[in-house]
């Protein structure tokens, strides 16, 4: 079997239910193309519609979303995995090749973020923040915990959280989630490591895409995909580097689009930040030449920024589209062997438009005092929800028993508020992790599943509840 018959491997951990032939009509898919559609049409995401992707609860629709921003990368992904398999013949010895390359980096595309918390980044922080402000009552209270499990926590990961929630807690009728193909899962994980193996010094190591509790999942599909321990899918790589264009360019023209910035403040920065750069200099002068003939048309100055920031869009995602398949190919040995240790757009011809973008969107968008404001509100939002989902999580009749009755009307109230199926896992005696680390799993999965608005209007809703009734024994008891 060659390296990417594995790499393409599309079994799954369960395998298919043996049903009569005639409750089915005749599938024309492959199972990894049937695993984008899998992920398409699940819950969560439909969530990333109302997830942060730079501008937390942002009003103006035209800026993109969680949702938007993924299926832009999975858009870029799979044209990346088209060129791949048909102009260059990549795994053209497998089976579907042709169609699975395209298939399998749109859906990674599609599901990169899906365990990213409400507030985007920012909730990361926060749900790890407030794990170091209780480590000694939640975490170190509990000999059982390793310090691998504690750092899940501490280093609340959302790249872990889609590998949880793809694997176990998106249901469809049994333990193992949507049941992917284990090619879709090795090379959904960006950061093929445990939170106490990350190494900083190495891109796929650099954060960590599991937690304890997958980790027999994770050795299952490596085993299934011939990779070694610690190592990236051949794609993987790709579907960063459509990760990092779709965020490095699209902020920018977000960043236009709410008028904090010009088209003209980005091409101005980006001559300055990389002035000797072929690249840079090439798209911007494209960019400026289109800009100047919109000038003759009678257009507003906010149109002439919007189209302008459209043509600079595609010019710029196309040189640094152009370099990514360039780059996997030229490194395609180091790739596949494990050995390649940078990420493909900065290691390509256009790395320096790449950085002088990112390096715009954090001056100018990230750290902008109106993201500031609402990433401050988010913090506070969700502590608040963790304190009071904790409370209700550990407020029960009998401790050893997570399935046994809360003990007061409130904390009734806000553990009902848990999805079932989070509460499912949680509470099954098959589940093989200590009792302390499967209670602090169940908070960081009801928080991670919110969208933003859900997540203040709770957070409203429970704060009112506990003014009102600030005892439990001040909460009257129903007739």
């Amino acid at each position: 079997m060659t390296a990417w018959k594995k790499y393409l491997n599309p079994e799954r951990r369960r395998a298919g239910t043996s049903l009569p032939p005639s409750l089915f009509t005749a599938e024309t898919r492959t199972q990894i193309e049937r695993d984008y559609d899998r992920v398409l049409f699940s819950t969560p995401v439909r969530r990333m519609a109302d997830k942060t992707q730079v501008f937390p609860l942002e009003r103006n629709d035209m800026v993109r979303t969680r949702l938007t921003h993924s299926h832009e990368v999975a858009n870029l992904a799979r044209s990346v995995g088209i060129d791949l398999a048909f102009n260059h013949g990549l795994a053209a010895e497998v089976p579907h090749a042709a169609r699975d390359i395209p298939a399998l980096l749109a859906t990674i595309g599609l599901a990169h973020d899906l365990g990213n918390p409400p507030f985007g980044h920012q909730g990361e922080d926060a749900i790890a923040r407030w794990f170091a402000l209780h480590r000694e009552a939640v975490l170190d209270s509990d000999p059982t915990l390793t310090e691998a499990m504690k750092l899940d926590f501490l280093r609340f990961e959302g790249n872990a959280q889609t590998l949880r929630l793809l694997t176990k807690l998106q249901l469809i009728n049994d333990d193992y989630g949507l049941n992917l193909t284990h090619a879709t899962l090795a090379a959904l994980m960006k950061y093929p490591v445990a939170a106490d193996e990350v190494d900083a010094n190495h891109v796929a190591s650099k954060k960590h895409g599991y937690f304890q509790s997958e980790r027999h999942i994770v050795e299952e599909v490596r085993a299934a995909t011939g990779l070694a321990p610690g190592q990236r899918h051949p794609l993987t790589f790709i579907m960063e580097a459509c990760d990092d264009i779709a965020y490095s360019v699209l902020d920018a023209e977000d960043a236009v689009k709410k008028r904090l910035v010009s088209f003209s403040d980005i091409i101005a920065f980006l001559r300055h930040a990389a002035p000797d750069d072929e690249v840079v200099a090439r798209v911007c002068e494209q960019a400026s030449a289109e800009h100047h003939y919109y000038r003759q048309e009678q257009l507003s100055p906010a149109e002439l920024n919007d189209i302008s920031m459209q043509t600079f869009r595609i010019r710029a995602i196309s040189a640094l589209m152009q370099a990514v398949a360039e780059t996997w190919l030229q490194n395609r040995r180091a790739i596949e062997a494990g050995d390649f240790n940078r990420e493909l757009v900065a290691d390509s011809r256009a790395g320096e438009l790449l950085a002088a973008l990112k390096q715009f969107n954090w001056r100018h968008a990230y750290r902008h005092k109106s993201v500031l404001k609402v990433e401050l509100t988010g913090f506070q939002v969700i502590h608040g929800l963790m304190d009071a989902f904790w409370f209700a999580i550990i407020d029960r009749t009998e401790p050893h028993d997570p399935a046994s009755a809360r003990r007061s009307p409130l904390s009734s109230y806000i553990y009902g508020l848990i999805s079932e199926n989070y509460r499912r896992v949680f509470e099954s005696p098959g589940n093989p992790m200590p009792l302390r680390y499967r209670e602090a799993q169940l908070l960081t999965d009801m928080l991670a599943g919110m969208t933003d608005s859900y997540a203040v209007s709770l957070w409203e809703e429970i704060r009112q509840f506990q003014q009102r009734y600030p005892s439990p024994a001040d909460i009257p008891t129903p007739s």
